[in-house]
């Protein structure tokens, strides 16, 4: 038994035509077999829906209907005839489905664009990004065009409407049965042509030009991070709203501090004496300088963190650490006392390797173990 045709669109009998189009277009999107494709359960749905519509949006049928059910409009039967206003308003309305379900509709409306978003790569100094600075920028952009304010058409002057469409942006293509909107080739989709165009954009409504913009850098912005502003980026198309402008932070790199996220690390050598003795030496920071005390028989690579001494992050409640990796640097040029000096030490040491250079010892007995020996 088929259900009834106001049940099926979900609408009253008194329903007006429109509101039986809405029932029938929001049920099509819903069910069309090109956006539920093998799904069997919908294309039984649509079918039913497209019946149920075909019926309802032709005055005669529906009244037929509405007095003998079914059977007023089987065409086995001397029901109401097929064809007829219904069916063309049933393909109009089926035009607008396809429309909306594949991106198109009536109306130059729907090809008013947002302007493009642009990207500006911006390189910082360690220094500026820790402590946040503002510098100038200077652009390249597609902006709206002054003299034709956009319109692309010659001061004094307006484009007109489309010909071959009558300015709703698309043209209509019958198929036997369907109706398929397409977007108009001449005026691609605006609804408009211009038979003058403005002389400074060519008809474009845009011209390609520099801005120079002032852009604020907070304190603690990192590598790869993103600035927003907003409508800076490229004027929108037939009175769309302008693209935004991202400008992209790359740090430069810097000649003593490497950045890991909100901790700087450097690397300070030692001399030897310093490493074997111990002592205290000065290192850098971004605010100055800080000492630290080198404990006797430091060893090279050793990582001494000054907690407090990195950077803030943007995000971050409390600033990162410095970490300064200590380096036993080996004397050069040396004279011969140094030299002498040197071989007499070096003599002392002979004989005691396990208890002056207990790596060395250690790796050399991994290495005998390894041979065998």
């Amino acid at each position: 038994m088929k259900r009834d045709y106001y049940e099926v669109l979900g609408v009253s009998k008194g329903a007006s035509d429109d509101e039986i189009k809405k029932a029938f277009k929001k049920l099509a999107m819903k069910h069309h077999p090109d956006r539920n494709q093998g799904d069997k359960s919908h294309e039984e749905k649509f079918k039913e829906a497209k019946e149920a519509y075909e019926i309802l949006s032709d005055a005669q049928k529906r009244a037929a209907y509405d007095q003998y059910g079914h059977a007023g409009v089987d065409p086995s039967m001397a029901g109401a005839g097929a064809g007829g206003a219904g069916f063309r308003d049933f393909a109009d309305a089926f035009g607008d489905i396809f429309g909306d379900i594949f991106g198109g509709g009536r109306g130059g409306r729907s090809q008013v664009y947002r302007g493009a978003d642009l990207r500006y790569n911006l390189e910082l100094s360690l220094e500026e990004a820790a402590r946040g600075t503002e510098t100038k920028i200077r652009v390249p952009v597609l902006a709206e065009c002054q003299h034709c304010h956009g319109s692309g058409a010659r001061p004094g002057t307006e484009p007109v409407t489309c010909p071959t469409c009558g300015g709703h942006g698309q043209v209509r293509m019958q198929q036997g049965f369907f109706s398929i909107q397409q977007t108009c080739p001449r005026c691609h989709g605006s609804g408009r042509v211009i038979a003058d165009p403005c002389t400074h954009c060519h008809g474009e409504g845009r011209v390609k030009q520099h801005k120079t913009l002032s852009v604020r850098i907070p304190a603690g912005v990192d590598e790869g991070d993103r600035i927003r502003l907003a409508g800076e980026g490229e004027a929108g198309v037939n009175g769309g709203p302008p693209g935004d402008l991202y400008v992209q932070i790359h740090l430069k790199s810097h000649a003593v501090f490497t950045r890991d996220h909100n901790d700087l690390h450097c690397e300070m050598p030692i001399s030897f004496a310093t490493a074997a003795l111990g002592g205290e030496i000065l290192i850098p920071t971004l605010d100055g300088q800080a000492s630290i005390k080198i404990p006797a028989e430091t060893q090279s690579g050793k990582v001494f963190r000054l907690r407090g001494k990195g950077i803030k992050g943007v995000r971050s409640h409390a600033p990162g650490d410095l970490h300064c990796h200590v380096v036993v640097e080996t004397p050069i040029n040396l004279t011969e006392r140094q030299k002498e000096l040197l071989r007499e030490f070096e003599a002392c040491c002979t004989g005691h390797e396990g208890k002056h250079t207990p790596r060395a010892k250690g790796f050399m007995d991994k290495v005998k173990e390894f041979f065998g020996q």
